[in-house]
C-alpha cells in the first residue's frame, strides 16, 4: 500500500496551517487591558496608536480588549466645552481627531471603561461632558477594575 499520498496530503495539511498561522501574526487570543490615567494629549493620541496597532497584529476577533480611564485619563474623552466648568482639569482631549480614533476602536470591538469616582469626585456630568460614554462603561472604581480584569488573566499595559 502506497503511503505517499496520504504524507503529501498530511505535509501540504501543514503547511497551510503554518502559513495561516505567520499570516495572522501568529497570536493566540489574548486579553488585555490598557491604563490611561494621565492627561498628556500627545501620550494619549500615542496609547490609541498602541492600541490600534495591537488589534491590527492580532486581529479583533482575537482580542478582547478594555481601556480603563481614571482620574486625569477622563480627559481622553473630556468635551472641550467642559472644560470651563471642570477646573480640576486642564485638559480636554475629545477633540474631533481623537473622538473619531475613540470611534473607530470601539467599532472593533473596544470596551472604554471610566471610574465613577472620579466623576463623582471631579463633578463630571456623564451625558454633557464626556465624549460617547453611557452607564454601562462606568465601573465602581478604575484602579479596581483593573486589579479585577488582571485576575481574569486581562495582560496589563499601560502606554
Amino acid at each position: 500500500m502506497n503511503k505517499a499520498p496520504g504524507l503529501l496530503l498530511a505535509v501540504c495539511f501543514l503547511s497551510l496551517c503554518i502559513t495561516g498561522s505567520v499570516l495572522a501574526g501568529g497570536y493566540a487570543p489574548q486579553k488585555v487591558v490598557y491604563h490611561i490615567n494621565y492627561d498628556n494629549p500627545k501620550q494619549q493620541a500615542g496609547a490609541l496608536r498602541n492600541i490600534q496597532n495591537h488589534i491590527n497584529a492580532v486581529g479583533a476577533e482575537n482580542l478582547q480588549l478594555r481601556v480603563v480611564l481614571h482620574g486625569n485619563g477622563l480627559t481622553l474623552l473630556l468635551e472641550p466645552d467642559a472644560l470651563e466648568r471642570l477646573k480640576k482639569f486642564k485638559h480636554a482631549n475629545a477633540t474631533d481627531l481623537m473622538t473619531a480614533k475613540v470611534d473607530g476602536l470601539k467599532s472593533q470591538g473596544v470596551e472604554f471603561k471610566v471610574c465613577a469616582n472620579t466623576i463623582k469626585g471631579r463633578k463630571v456630568d456623564l451625558e454633557s461632558d464626556l465624549y460617547n460614554v453611557s452607564e454601562t462603561d462606568i465601573v465602581p472604581s478604575g484602579v479596581a477594575e483593573v486589579a479585577k480584569l488582571q485576575a481574569e488573566g486581562y495582560t496589563y499595559i499601560k502606554p
